[in-house]
Order: structure tokens, then C-alpha cells, then sequence
């Protein structure tokens, strides 16, 4: 079987099948409705270009309400392998936090009280069990107080839910209160400086399909191995990368060197000499070990 070749080097249609497009979701559609778009028109614009590749899925990295804005990035075809990465990072958010009274003079000491592992319950209406769990939140902080109104920063870990998390401020802070507009500024390792709009990715399809030119599709679509960023990195020989392909973990003798570090227990993404993602795996043995498994796989991307 072949590999990949180097991320910079790949076709249009091998990063539209392996790519990754850092979306600014508008308000109104779902997260599902909007990656679905985004696959509806790669697989229309693959097959107008008579390309024998296309894609059958995308998936969207933590969902948003439909009247949230902001980050989300969408994963195109393999890509959508790499979902659980999302999990391992943090998250970004602006919000409002719409008070039912003025507001305390105290209100920021209160505020810097829910930094650290709070507990929530996720909402009724939410697609996961409601058991109570700990979130961690790493940064929060008042931007701005107007009237009964506080613009918030909230750096936190994935899975927190800002509505929750308001309507709880709200309670320490004496007033009640309830979440307003809200917009994710940052998924790890994407945030809002490198933001696409939908038509934004329509247009760079119709540039490709209609005048024959690719260039605008790199700006805006991004191979995969750009989610990877942040995670440890170990490179494998090509002969080991094809047994990884058949299902076989990775063993000493294929490794070739790794981010210094690693904790066994990690997960870690594989690589090919040329730095085309391999696999996800788990670090269970040495890498500089003679003999034995060292990663054992999670997600095969080959």
C-alpha cells in the first residue's frame, strides 16, 4: 500500500479527504447541519472534478448551540479519526452574563472564586448522561461591566457548559442570572485568528472547480495533521507505518525517534519519516527500548 506523502505537498483532493477547515460557525445552523455542508460540497465538488477519492463523513470538534458563534473546527473525511483529539485540549469562550440586578462592587473577587475544578451537571436537553463531574476552569476573568451585564473570558477544559456555568455565577453573585450571546474564541490548537466562514470555503471550492485554480484551497483548508499540534510526536519507519496500516502495533525496532518526555500512558501521534500522521496510540513501553510493543494503536490514519 502507499502512504502519504508530506502534509505541504499533497493534492487538492488528498487534503480535501484528509483535511481539516477551522470554521467560523454562524449563528442559527446546528454543528451538524453546518460539517454537513461542508461534506455535501467536497463530495459534489470532487466528483465535478472527476476525482475517484471523496468522502462520506465530517465531524465537527464540540458541538455548539445554534446561536452560538465562533470556533469549530470541521474535520473532511479521514480526518474525522482524529475527533478525540478536541477532547484532550482546552476551550475558549466570550460570553455575557445577562444579571437580574445590578451588579455587586465585589464582583470580580467573586467571579475569580470559580477558577480551578468546579462541579456541574450537564443541562436536560444535553446528549450526555447527567451525572455530576468536575471541570476544570483555567482562566476566568471580567472583561468589561456595564450595567447588569458582564463580558466574560473563560478558559476552560473541554466539556465545561458556559450556560451552566452562568446561571451559577449568577447565584454567587446574588443576582440570578443567565448566559447571553456566547462565542468560542479557541478549540486547542485552533483559535480565532485563523477563522474561515462557510462561504469562505465555498468560494476556494469554486476557485479550484471552475478556473482550475488550488492556491486559495491551502489558505483555507489545512491538512490533518494540524489538529496534532500539542500532542507527543513519535516517528516510525515506513515499514513499520504499513504493519500499523494492517492493524499490527508498533514495535522498538520501528521507532525512530520521539518528543522528549513522553509519560508511558500518553497518547501520542505517529508519524512517517516525512511527517505524514500514521496512527493515535497509547505509549506502553520505551522508545528506546531494543524489543517489545511500545505504542499501542487507537486510531489507524493510513
Amino acid at each position: 500500500m502507499s502512504l502519504r506523502g508530506p502534509p505541504a505537498d499533497r493534492s487538492p483532493a488528498e487534503l480535501l479527504t484528509f483535511g481539516v477547515v477551522n470554521l467560523d460557525k454562524p449563528p442559527g445552523p446546528s454543528s451538524h447541519q453546518v460539517s454537513g455542508w461542508l461534506r455535501d460540497a467536497v463530495v459534489e465538488t470532487l466528483a465535478e472534478r472527476g476525482v475517484e477519492s471523496t468522502i462520506d463523513r465530517a465531524a465537527h470538534a464540540g458541538t455548539l448551540d445554534p446561536k452560538v458563534t465562533g470556533c469549530l473546527p470541521v474535520m473532511l473525511g479521514d480526518a474525522t479519526r482524529l475527533a478525540q483529539v478536541f477532547l484532550e485540549g482546552g476551550k475558549e469562550y466570550v460570553a455575557v452574563l445577562e444579571c437580574h440586578a445590578p451588579v455587586p462592587t465585589d464582583t470580580e473577587s467573586v467571579v475569580a472564586e470559580f477558577e480551578g475544578p468546579i462541579y456541574q451537571k450537564p443541562p436536560r436537553k444535553s446528549a450526555v448522561s447527567r451525572r455530576l463531574r468536575v471541570r476544570e476552569l483555567y482562566d476566568l476573568e471580567v472583561l468589561e461591566v456595564e450595567d447588569r451585564r458582564l463580558l466574560l473570558r473563560i478558559r476552560c477544559e473541554s466539556g465545561t457548559y458556559v450556560r451552566k456555568l452562568c446561571h451559577d455565577l449568577g447565584l454567587a453573585l446574588g443576582t440570578g442570572g443567565h448566559m447571553g450571546h456566547l462565542r468560542r474564541t479557541a478549540t486547542d490548537p485552533f483559535d480565532d485568528r485563523t477563522l474561515y466562514s462557510a462561504h469562505d470555503f465555498l468560494d476556494v471550492l469554486g476557485f479550484w472547480l471552475e478556473d482550475g485554480n488550488p492556491e486559495p484551497l491551502y489558505d483555507v483548508v489545512d491538512p490533518a495533521e494540524r489538529i496534532l499540534e500539542g500532542i507527543p510526536g513519535v516517528t516510525i519507519a515506513e515499514n513499520a507505518a504499513r504493519e500499523v496500516a494492517e492493524g499490527a502495533p508498533i514495535y522498538a525496532p520501528g521507532v525512530l525517534e520521539a518528543d522528549d518526555g513522553i509519560d508511558q500512558g500518553s497518547l501520542v501521534a505517529c508519524y512517517t519519516p516525512n511527517d505524514a500522521a500514521v496512527c493515535l496510540g497509547e505509549l506502553v513501553g520505551s522508545v528506546g527500548a531494543d524489543s517489545g510493543v511500545v505504542v499501542d494503536l487507537e486510531r489507524v490514519l493510513v
